[in-house]
């Protein structure tokens, strides 16, 4: 089995433009992160998919592998898709450039689901994270997750979900990491289909896979780690590597 990590790489983020190059500890975020990926020693390679020269050029300058994506895309697994279309791979990592603190255990359990599954029932594996805190429940930045009784996906928002209209239920809420494992052939089929509405409203591309039937195995894991959407996100990322 043929396991390689992809990093899709925007410089253009909506909420922190050029975040991928701002300075971590003396090297830039999708530096860190690409290095991350690769100390794992999970991965027979690693590259990060861009639309960025300058991000290219940081990665190739600093030993790495890149690919220039050749379109314009309109989410991280259609970037990818069109970069691991040709190659002999059996399964692919989508690792965010946004999470220079990218940590092995997470990764080795989504690997574990595709090896331990023989029949090939699983599309997908991806992350999620219980959380408790009311802010980060509520708010629209957190993707949350609700699962089925053998942790398949059954969707994802940015809304509240479950929803308390019992409060003396003990809900327990998930946040979705933006992690992904595909089988080559899911990743290729999300490629050639339509957006949806449900993914169009929410902004959730892993919301085009379930409407389309893909079956989406989710993986708890105790890390958060820290994704950096805003300003606020890297200062505390600069405070965690000191």
């Amino acid at each position: 089995m043929k396991i390689i990590s992809m990093i899709p790489a925007r410089y253009a983020a909506s909420r922190f433009p050029g975040k991928l190059m701002q300075d971590l500890g003396g090297k830039s975020v999708i530096l860190r992160t690409y290095n991350a990926t690769v100390a794992t020693n999970l991965f027979d390679d690693v590259f990060v998919v861009t639309d960025s020269e300058i991000i290219f050029n940081e990665i190739i300058s600093n030993g790495g592998k890149a690919i220039m994506s050749k379109k314009e895309h309109e989410c991280g697994s259609d970037r990818i898709a069109e970069a691991v279309e040709n190659m002999d791979v059996d399964i692919v990592i989508n690792v965010q450039g946004d999470e220079p603190f990218t940590d092995k255990e997470s990764l080795t359990k989504l690997i574990e689901v595709f090896k331990s599954d023989d029949e090939k029932q699983i599309d997908l594996a991806s992350l999620m994270v219980h959380i408790t805190d009311e802010n980060e429940i509520n708010n629209p930045n957190t993707v949350k997750v609700v699962v089925d009784q053998s942790n398949f996906a059954l969707y994802f928002s940015r809304s509240l979900i479950p929803y308390p209209r019992d409060k003396n239920t003990d809900a327990k809420y998930y946040k979705h990491k933006g992690v992904y494992a595909f089988r080559k052939e899911a990743l290729l089929d999300f490629y050639r289909l339509p957006m949806t509405i449900l993914e169009a409203s929410e902004k959730l591309e892993q919301l085009r896979y379930l409407e389309y039937g893909k079956r989406i195995k989710m993986v708890e894991t105790n890390v958060q780690g820290i994704e950096i959407d805003t300003p606020e996100d890297l200062e505390r990322a600069k405070k965690e590597w000191k």
